[in-house]
């Protein structure tokens, strides 16, 4: 009877010992992550925003260098334009856009040895720009961007006339419309409203290339030279609203990425107590 207790005291404290060790060393269950959802594909853009443009400098055949060009300004105008992109995936998109630049007014002067000349004219513009964007980043749905865009710009020169106050003079010139290479510089900031829209707020430098107005011709009618005016080098910074909306659901959708969990921390080991030994009762000796 008593190497029976001794075997069960034994065997409780070989369990007691194996069992967190066992339980350490099986292998910790996989769990998997749910995928984070990231759009990618078409959308379309629609944009709004003012234009503020520069001329480097104007130019003539009738130029010589007494001419000393003392004032050359074009006004703030407005643009409207519409576009198609496609994002391809939470960092980098690429679009292609279209849209009018509204006319805003040219004021020049220029004096010379003898005279001086006002002139007056209208400038506007059809632009098409290829842009490639890189998102920065989200924060609270905000992703700052930047982007590049290079295209053509159909650039036109109304209502143009030079008046020569001292000499009693005016003459006038045709519209003329030119296509040029243009380029842009993008930087903004977008606002991710809901999975469907996204609205901009975005500054964006543009060189338009060249303008030129139409053969310059006296009030007279007469014209002794092909001499239209020349706008070098026109460029503008263009404040822009705008609104994207995705055509579809996401197109990409990460796979689940399993990743093994920590195992629990072992019991805190308690050791069994210890059995009271009882003697066994003595044995009755029959009569």
């Amino acid at each position: 009877m008593k190497k029976i207790h001794t075997s069960l005291i034994a065997g409780m404290a070989i369990a007691a010992i194996v069992a967190p060790a066992y339980a350490a060393d099986m292998p910790a269950p996989m769990v998997f992550k749910a995928p984070v959802k990231e759009f990618s594909g078409w959308y379309l853009r629609g944009d709004i925003g003012m234009t503020n443009q520069k001329v480097k400098s104007i130019d003539n055949v009738l130029f010589d260098p007494s001419v000393q060009v003392v004032h050359k300004e074009f006004e703030s105008g407005m643009l409207f334009g519409a576009g198609l992109g496609y994002q391809f995936n939470d960092w980098f998109r690429v679009d292609v856009t279209g849209e009018y630049r509204g006319k805003t007014a040219f004021r020049g002067f220029d004096f010379y040895p003898g005279g001086a000349n006002d002139y007056y004219g209208d400038k506007s513009e059809w632009l098409f720009l290829a842009n490639a964007y890189v998102d920065l980043g989200t924060w609270w749905c905000v992703t700052p961007f930047i982007g590049a865009g290079i295209g053509y710009s159909k650039n036109t020169i109304s209502n143009f006339r030079d008046v020569n106050v001292p000499n009693n003079g005016i003459a006038y010139a045709n519209n003329n419309s030119q296509w040029e290479m243009a380029w842009a510089l993008h930087a903004g900031l977008a606002y991710k409203v809901n999975k469907n829209f996204t609205a901009e707020l975005s500054y964006r430098y543009v060189n338009l290339g060249d303008f030129q107005s139409g053969d310059i011709i006296a009030y007279d009618g007469t014209n002794n030279v092909n001499n239209p005016m020349l706008f070098k080098d026109v460029t503008s910074q263009d404040i822009r609203l705008s609104l994207r909306w995705a055509l579809g659901a996401s197109d990409y959708t990460p796979a689940a990425q399993p990743f093994y969990a920590p195992p629990p921390p072992p019991p805190a080991y308690t050791p069994a107590p210890a059995p009271v030994y009882s003697p066994p009762p003595p044995l009755m000796r029959k009569g």
